[in-house]
């Protein structure tokens, strides 16, 4: 089998064709290292490996598959995790200059988990520092590059991640979502973000336990991938209070959905999201190309309240937990994203926290509302094409400044204060020929569901050259001479952001 036919293959035809002896997963390790060997230097997306450890394991998985003994989900695939998540032995630098050196003694609960299914870990994969923001750029690594253009941002923090899986160097990568971490990338890069329900898959890092805005989650090319990923990875962990018990395998078989009984609702924007018009013509578009084929597609109006306030504190929490003691030795050892949360968190009061955990319960109890009359919310995932990564930040949208630096994930974030599963698919092209990201979020705890439309909506798109997921041109990106390692700390753009956090509103 050729190098570059395999590593095209989805990760669920390739885990087949190991358990049928019909693939090595030594040789598929070895495609997989050949495509990163061609390409990263193009976009920079995978990080820290460990190669020769990996082909370890590849011998090690083919002699178990060779002797006939019970394979893992994800016997003998090679897998990409997100470089803020701990991993032994391997180089874990939270894209922070602070972590230059760190190399963990053990994996954490999610990477343990994948290695228990037989994945093999190849590499980490870039991201922003410390995973604030959506540009997949720091100090350590330099800056994540699009596939679809290596001047363009890759989205993040799972940035990295997204464009090693457009890129075919890797069947499968790890994510995590915030305020959109696993969708924006997803739907920069044309591939699948899945941000499942808080507690589905347990998260060991999180520092604020009982928070339900932080969760990790998988991404893949396809639907079914993800899910491969996903059924590897769910279920209970003493680590992360908010997990729970599945029982058996409860997505080893997803609902067949009928589309034409599908009630779809739609919004541009949920009331409160700066959306570019462009964005907003060709999400138009979209719907119309959709709408034939499902029983009803209407707009939806949903009170998000203060939304922006509620994420700005819930988020604001996290990062005093997280860098209080690095600020308080030395805050300029934090880049400006970081800092900037870090202070403006510090200068909130109980009051603030109590506002917006009331909030968010409101909103939550609204946002259900709405399931009541469709089955879906459809959304655009991001309000933008992507723009340069040499811009640390979206600074506008329809010529009208940003309050911030994340103002830009809203469409992404407010979904996540409501807590309900989301998923981003590839869905064309946008009006600069760049991937469009359609935003599909189900109901309260309706992860299977949700994931049984997602695969039906992909089959459907899948019979459109408008809405089948984008490829990029990798012989145009094997010709690029972008220098994607050359971010350094920019003193102009620290101070601006210390000046922004300075004068920011009462929160």
């Amino acid at each position: 089998m050729l190098h570059h036919n395999l590593v095209e293959k989805n990760a669920v035809e390739l885990r087949e064709l190991i358990g049928r002896k019909q693939l090595s997963p030594v040789e598929l390790l070895d495609a997989c290292i050949a495509r990163i060997e061609d390409l990263n230097p193009r976009i920079n997306a995978v990080t820290a490996t460990c190669f020769e450890r990996a082909r370890s394991e590849a011998k090690l998985a083919e002699q178990a598959v060779m002797a006939g003994q019970p394979l893992g989900l994800l016997h003998g695939l090679p897998i990409g995790i997100k470089d803020l998540e701990e991993t032994a032995g391997l180089l874990t630098t939270y894209g922070s200059a602070l972590y230059r050196g760190n190399v963990p003694t053990r994996d954490n609960a999610l990477v343990a988990r994948l290695r228990a299914a037989g994945a093999i870990v190849a590499g980490k994969t870039n991201i922003p520092e410390m995973g604030a923001g959506a540009n997949s750029r720091n100090t350590v690594w330099g800056a994540t590059g699009n596939p679809f253009n290596p001047l363009l941002n890759a989205g993040g923090s799972s940035g990295g991640s997204a464009a090693a899986l457009a890129t075919d160097l890797l069947p499968l990568c790890s994510g995590s979502d915030t305020g959109g971490s696993l969708r924006i990338p997803a739907a920069k890069c044309g591939v699948v973000g899945f941000r499942p329900s808080p507690g589905l898959v347990p998260s060991e890092r999180k520092l604020l336990g009982w928070t339900p805005i932080s969760v990790v989650g998988p991404m893949g090319r396809t639907v079914a991938d993800t899910v491969l990923q996903l059924r590897a990875t769910a279920g209970m962990d003493l680590t992360d209070p908010l997990s729970y018990p599945l029982g058996d395998d409860p997505f080893a078989a997803l609902p067949q959905i009928d589309l034409s009984q599908l009630r779809i609702g739609y919004t541009e924007d949920f009331g409160v999201c700066d959306v570019d018009n462009g964005i907003r013509q060709v999400f138009r578009n979209k719907i119309a190309a959709i709408s034939p084929y499902v029983k009803s597609c209407e707009p939806v109006n949903i009170d998000m309240g203060e939304a922006h306030r509620c994420f700005d504190v819930i988020r604001a929490e996290s990062f005093v937990a997280g860098f209080e003691a690095a600020y308080r030795r030395d805050p300029s050892s934090l880049g400006p994203n970081t800092r900037a949360n870090y202070e403006l968190g510090a200068a909130m009061t109980l009051a603030d926290s109590a506002w917006a955990q009331g909030e968010q319960t409101r909103l939550f109890r609204r946002f259900q509302g709405q399931f009541a009359d469709v089955d879906l919310i459809l959304s655009p995932t991001t309000p933008v094409s992507p723009f340069p990564w040499s811009e640390l930040y979206l600074k506008e949208i329809n010529g009208v400044a940003l309050e911030n630096y994340y103002r830009w994930l809203a469409l992404t974030y407010v979904v996540t204060l409501a807590t309900n599963p989301s998923i981003s698919l590839p869905c064309g092209v946008d009006h600069r020929q760049m991937p469009f990201g359609l935003q599909v979020t189900g109901g309260f705890r309706a992860d299977k569901y949700l994931l049984g439309c997602a695969a039906a909506l992909e089959q459907l798109f899948d019979s459109s050259a408008e809405l089948r997921r984008p490829r990029p041109n990798l012989n145009a990106l094997r010709r690029s001479q972008v220098d994607l390692k050359s971010i350094v700390t920019h003193p102009p753009l620290a101070s601006a952001f210390a000046e922004q956090a300075a004068s920011a509103p009462a929160v």
